[in-house]
């Protein structure tokens, strides 16, 4: 199918990305109408049949089965290695809290790591003492530098590195399979937070050399909130008593000889929300067997690079994403403006949905394969006008007056 068809195939078969320029993947990617369907009618059937009778919780399993070898189809990994969890930040407690953490052990991390990934750490020091060290990365775009910067601090032991894959904050790569190496050579391990990266950039999950993998279903790769996985390398599963547990977590159950799962579905403590499960393997299903990732991830990483190399040429911007962009973040600056101001100028004059980077006081656009050339043009030709101004002195807006039936009146 020619490239324009098929992105209007995909943006028919993506509603949301109808209701305005979709900017902001990285919270939450546009979800399929086909997974919406699915969606509803499990929810439906619960409604209609109940949950509980004869069969339903068998049913239940091979859903949830069906949703791990979806990950591992769509991220290249042995389903027995992918564990279903709640969110990615469910997926690094869990990876997290299963080691054997001690009074003053070190875990090393970067300046640029979400909330989400920093939360579970700072618990870590109130209860525990663990000493958190943030290394000096610079941008992350270095590849070089950041495995250096690790490998000076690894001197020292620390228990275990947490970093992710893309950072959040200015869509740097970080090269994660370098870090776990240098991670094991010390005698630490790697947790790795994949949030802007499963399914935003080609990923071998088998191959990327880390101990644990975190990652959403709501972001890149389209699916509900409240879904995620965690991909564990099957030695350190295997070597692991997770520090929660419950009955999903064994094969079967006996409290005389209690047997964990082999591999990640140890990790598996708690139930899901079942239409969300089957939500979550039919985005994974529809993203590689109806679009095709290697696809989506060529189209967004070039519409990325345009966008960040356009973006830099207007005078007064800065582009924190390091070029090439070789993921699909482009955050920047816009001189005079906070990103809030920028932001809520380019609302209302392109209909962007996107959002502020706090920490580096940046906007972020999340590129998606379902962008089209002409709605990056409108947003970079608004960023244009905004830097003509300052926030004082751009013209106001005018806003239409309509009349009782929607008519604007003069």
């Amino acid at each position: 199918m020619p490239d324009a068809d098929k992105v209007a195939a995909v943006r028919e078969a993506l509603p949301a990305t109808r209701a305005g320029i979709y900017l902001n993947a990285g919270s939450c990617g546009p979800l399929p109408a086909e997974t919406a369907r699915a969606m509803d009618a499990a929810a439906a059937r619960e409604l209609a049949v109940g949950r509980a009778g004869p069969g339903d919780w068998e049913d239940a399993l091979a859903r949830m089965d069906e949703a791990r070898f979806a990950v591992a189809a769509a991220l290249v990994a042995d389903p027995a290695d992918i564990a279903l969890t709640h969110s990615t930040t469910d997926g690094l407690n869990l990876a997290l809290s299963s080691l054997p953490w001690q009074s003053g052990d070190r875990v090393l991390t970067t300046a640029h790591e979400h909330p989400a990934a920093y939360a579970p750490l700072a618990a870590l020091r109130a209860r525990l003492g663990v000493e958190i060290e943030v290394v000096d990365t610079g941008d992350g775009g270095d590849p070089d530098a950041v495995v250096a910067a690790f490998a000076q601090a690894l001197e020292r032991p620390a228990r275990a590195i947490v970093a992710s894959h893309v950072l959040w904050t200015t869509g740097a790569v970080l090269p994660v399979g370098r870090l776990g190496a240098v991670a094991r050579a010390a005698g630490a391990v790697s947790i790795i937070d994949g949030a802007q990266a499963a399914g935003a950039i080609a990923l071998v999950l088998d191959d990327t050399g880390v101990d644990a993998y975190a990652l959403p279903a709501q972001k890149w790769l389209l699916g509900p909130e409240g879904m995620g996985a965690l991909w564990v390398r099957r030695a350190f599963a295997d070597a692991t008593v997770p520090a929660t547990s419950g009955g999903s977590s064994y094969p079967s159950f006996s409290l005389a000889s209690p047997i964990l799962h082999a591999g990640a579905r140890r990790f598996e403590a708690t139930g899901f929300h079942r239409p969300s499960v089957v939500g979550f393997a039919r985005s994974l299903g529809w993203l590689s067997m109806y679009v095709g990732l290697p696809w989506t991830q060529t189209r967004a990483n070039g519409l990325a690079v345009g966008l960040a190399d356009r973006l830099a040429a207007i005078a007064g911007v800065t582009v924190l994403t390091p070029r090439p962009a070789p993921a699909t973040l482009v955050s920047f600056r816009l001189g005079g403006w906070t990103a809030a101001q920028v932001l809520a100028e380019l609302g209302p004059r392109t209909f962007a949905v996107a959002r502020a980077i706090p920490p580096l006081d940046a906007v972020r656009l999340s590129v998606g394969f379902w962008n089209t050339e002409a709605e990056l043009a409108r947003v970079v030709s608004a960023v244009e006008d905004l830097a003509r101004y300052t926030p004082a002195s751009i013209p106001a807006r005018r806003l239409a007056v309509l009349d009782g039936d929607g008519r604007p009146l003069g």
